[in-house]
């Protein structure tokens, strides 16, 4: 099996190729312009701290490097309305096509149809593709430390701020973590999964929890929560949200799973958001209308997604 190395490498070349051609077809100018007239970010960390309860960060994941295909059949939009109804908090979207066969054409078809805020998941590497992100209705952006070296990780972090993306900053290491901290992230999502193995240790979570004390930074786990048990160890130990992705996507009756996971009969009763999130959420999706023309500039060029429904 390739070492973690080999495969970062791999996907980071891959990525930069994908970059060259998407600036090429469309100059950071032109998303610039578009920027403008975009409305502001759904608040993305609010989302994911929900006192007395782990968050669901629900995702959107057709096939993975390990794995293969999960769901060859998974229409995006459908599933994020169904992850709403269920209650989640906010939505990851895999937008990697080369290596997880989604597609940056997800998040606008997503975004029209859901309150939620959304997360872009990808290997970002490049300024380009913040701008990009905005622009194609990303809420924030993951940036992962192990891809991204001491320079480019406060770079793109910082720019990403300036261009109202929150940044979900993913470590597996001790010393990860701090590079997160010491960029300022104020929300770090904890890998679970060895990029050497593949295998998966939900202690990973709780040991490395221990290093980020400051009261203001939100904690998600990631990889390999598939049980109300892991659910229950990760609340333990001080975990704001989860992101589940495989467990989800693999299930024949998704509602029912989240109820499993979280503790509801449904999955509406622990996670609906209330009070002052519902509102934002309402307040957000009676303008998506408004944002539908904005976003789609974003996409033009981008390229077709295939159907979604």
């Amino acid at each position: 099996m390739e070492d973690v190395k080999m495969i970062l490498d791999r996907i980071i070349a891959q990525k930069k190729r994908e970059v060259a051609r998407r600036r090429e077809l469309r100059p950071v100018g032109e998303l610039e312009k578009v920027l403008a007239g975009l409305p502001p970010a759904r608040p993305f960390k609010p989302a994911l701290r929900q006192p007395g309860r782990v968050a669901l960060l629900a995702e959107i994941k057709r096939a993975s490097p390990s794995r293969g295909w999960l769901c060859p059949g998974l229409r995006p939009a459908a599933l994020a309305r169904l992850y709403e109804q269920a209650g989640a908090a906010a939505l990851s979207v895999l937008t990697d096509n080369y290596f997880f066969r989604g597609h940056a054409a997800f998040l606008p078809l997503i975004k029209r149809r859901v309150r939620l805020p959304v997360l872009r998941k990808d290997f970002i590497i490049d300024p380009y593709q913040l701008y990009e992100s905005r622009c194609l209705g990303a809420d924030a952006v993951l940036l992962i430390a192990a891809a991204l070296s001491p320079e480019q990780m406060p770079a793109l972090f910082r720019l990403a701020g300036g261009l109202g993306l929150a940044c979900l900053v993913e470590a597996h290491t001790g010393e990860e973590v701090q590079r997160a901290l010491d960029a300022g992230a104020e929300i770090i999502g904890i890998n679970n999964r060895d990029l050497r193995t593949f295998h998966t240790d939900l202690s990973t979570t709780c040991r490395l929890r221990e290093l980020i004390t400051a009261p203001s930074v939100v904690v998600v786990s990631e990889s390999g929560i598939a049980t109300r048990r892991d659910v229950l160890a990760l609340a333990a130990c001080g975990v704001d949200a989860a992101l589940v992705g495989e467990a989800l996507v693999t299930a024949s009756d998704v509602t029912g799973r989240i109820g499993e996971l979280f503790g509801a009969a449904d999955g509406r009763t622990q996670l609906l958001p209330s009070g002052q999130a519902a509102e934002e959420h309402a307040e957000d999706h009676g303008n998506a209308e408004g944002q539908d023309n904005q976003i789609q500039d974003g996409v033009k060029e981008i390229g077709e997604a295939g159907q979604d429904e």
